[in-house]
């Protein structure tokens, strides 16, 4: 006897599997759109400057230290509107991390893995840690954005 009637999923399916690909294309377009952009800004004024005098300093001092930190103190304005303009920031949101959108925390987590190839011993599995306290970022997000690097290869073998 046939199975006349029988519902068969596999239209729907593939239906179903092409829309979720037309939304990860909207994704994926602006995540190739903020590559392409991704700071830019700091190529101009007010931002230019406080970079050009603080870039080197930076390089050379351990992240997340008190030297770290007065030197981006020192950055001022420059900072502050770097921050105001670029929504991979968590200092962009009034409410940090909470503010985000998955694209921005993408294209932050892409940006700590490019800051720490800036500096003379930059490690991403130690900044992440840094982050963690800097912006109370929950246990989940964290094992999120640990899992994403070392998907990539970007984080360091731990010791021990």
């Amino acid at each position: 006897m046939a199975d006349e009637g029988r519902y068969d999923s596999r239209a729907d399916t593939l239906i179903h599997s092409q829309r979720v690909g037309e939304l990860m294309v909207e994704m994926i377009k602006e995540l190739l759109d903020r590559s392409t952009a991704h700071d830019r800004s700091k190529t101009l004024p007010p931002e230019v400057d406080a970079f050009d005098a603080f870039t080197p300093r930076l390089k050379s001092s351990s992240y997340g230290s008190e030297e770290y930190r007065g030197f981006l103190a020192g950055m001022g304005e420059g900072l502050l509107h770097h921050y105001a303009t670029n929504r991979h920031h968590p200092e962009h949101y009034v409410q940090g991390f909470s503010g985000m959108t998955l694209i921005d925390v993408v294209e932050m987590l892409a940006d700590w893995k490019a800051a720490t190839e800036r500096h003379d011993d930059g490690d991403l599995r130690r900044s992440l840690e840094i982050q963690r306290e800097r912006f109370a970022v929950s246990d989940q997000l964290m094992t999120i954005l640990k899992n994403t690097a070392e998907s990539f290869g970007w984080l360091p073998a731990e010791a021990g």
